[in-house]
């Protein structure tokens, strides 16, 4: 992004500030015209960006339109390879268990 100018950081600022607020508010019908301004921008990184996001599309588009969201287990799932990690070399499977099921309070 060395050789960008004035106008590009610009741009890059804007469709940025855009695609966050599509993302926190879930507005997929946003999702085609920033498609297409990226493309117009003129910016590579951008363009190289939109394209990925193409490549996704149904996924992204799907996770706009719905209010359904994995966040409640990737939480589970981020806890558990804490625990992993934690206990490694350290115990067996009984233990692990007991700490997953019976969770500390102490932080």
């Amino acid at each position: 992004m060395a050789d960008m100018s004035g106008s590009d950081y610009r741009k890059v600022y804007a469709l940025s500030q855009e695609f966050a607020m599509m993302v926190r508010q879930g507005i997929a019908a946003m999702l085609d015209p920033w498609l297409i301004a990226c493309q117009d921008s003129g910016v590579t990184n951008l363009q190289t960006f939109a394209d990925g996001v193409k490549r996704d599309y149904n996924a992204i588009r799907g996770a706009l339109e719905t209010v359904w969201s994995n966040g409640q287990t990737e939480d589970q799932v981020n806890r558990l390879k804490m625990l992993k990690r934690q206990m490694y070399g350290r115990a067996g499977l009984d233990l692990l268990r007991t700490r997953i099921l019976y969770p500390s309070t102490e932080h």
